[in-house]
């Protein structure tokens, strides 16, 4: 069969022929449709992810849609090693699929449920996001990010205010829920005020962060106070990514002077809370609320999908 295939750790991906998958107790064979291609599967390709493959060859891909031998159209993950969503068949676990609503596109089905269920739990389990708090996205303008913005909006969030690098999309997250939007590019005195004058006096609840570095580090210098004062709220900060940077500068003073809880995502939630979110996100992205943008691109074409640049969509792989 045809199958996006590893052989170097830090090189791209090639179309070759792959061995064909046999399923064991309680695995299943999938017919596979769509699969998207992630900033994780790069990560695990470039060898810079805990979860980076120890033996090649090796099939990418970490999660896709397809059917199952009695017809059933499935989203799945978890495909046994070598073998991965990025192929004509593959090889999963039956209790790593889940059926996926009519109305759903293929390639919706593909992209959406990675970066929707992430945006979706950390609002939710991590975040507890309550209806009418105040909501800041940093890294707005990126998939997940816009997603995010979203999602926030369908859970009730009060005022939702949207960072990003990309001040082309970001002119466009007002008609995805955001109230105001803060330019990341900005100098760094322009981007602690932004922060503040955008907090008010009511503050953020919550705050996701696919970023990181600099900007982070702005947002903590416009929350830290300069004088003793009452706090009237907290603010839970989900720390997802770092595409600004891996590290920070913490200033103890930014912890001492303010009700700030930092928290990471938390690893994989317990199964029901997935399935449950995985449940949500789809029934939304049925009814046209929840979108993604995709690019098809044949199997055979990876290896220049893989060096491309995807700016806010998500290529679809398609045996």
């Amino acid at each position: 069969m045809d199958a996006a295939v590893l052989r170097a750790l830090g090189k791209s991906p090639r179309c070759e022929q792959f061995p064909e998958p046999v399923a064991g107790e309680g695995e299943v064979i999938v017919n596979v449709h769509a699969a998207s291609l992630k900033p994780i599967d790069r990560q695990l390709a470039a060898g810079s992810h805990y979860a980076s493959p120890r033996n090649l060859p090796f099939v990418c891909g970490t999660d896709g849609v397809g059917r199952l031998s009695d017809g059933q159209r499935v989203f799945f993950g978890g495909a046994r090693p070598p073998y991965g969503a990025m192929a004509q068949r593959t090889v999963v676990p039956r209790a790593f699929t889940f059926p996926v609503p009519e109305g759903v596109t293929d390639d919706i089905a593909a992209a959406l449920p990675n970066p929707g269920v992430s945006a979706w739990l950390s609002l939710t389990y991590r975040a507890k996001l309550a209806p009418g708090e105040n909501v800041l996205i940093l890294g707005a303008t990126g998939v997940t990010g816009k997603l995010a913005i979203r999602i926030a909006r369908l859970l009730g969030a009060g005022r939702i205010v949207a960072a990003g690098r990309n001040r082309e999309v970001l002119d466009t997250l007002h008609a995805l829920g955001a109230n105001a939007t803060i330019p990341l590019d900005a100098p760094e005195k322009d981007l602690v005020e932004e922060f503040a004058r955008e907090a008010g006096q009511s503050g953020f609840q919550v705050v996701i962060d696919y970023v990181w570095g600099r900007p982070a580090e702005a947002f903590l210098a416009a929350t830290t106070r300069k004088e003793f004062a009452a706090i009237h709220s907290e603010t839970r900060f989900v720390q997802v990514g770092d595409g600004a940077g891996p590290t920070i500068s913490l200033p103890a003073a930014a912890l001492r002077s303010s009700a700030l809880t930092i928290m990471g995502t938390g690893g994989i939630p317990p199964r029901d809370l997935l399935v449950t979110a995985l449940q949500d996100v789809m029934t939304h992205a049925a009814s046209g609320e929840l979108q993604v943008d995709t690019e098809r691109v044949p199997l055979a074409e990876i290896e220049t999908a893989w060096q491309g640049a995807q700016q806010g969509r998500r290529f679809v792989i398609v045996p």
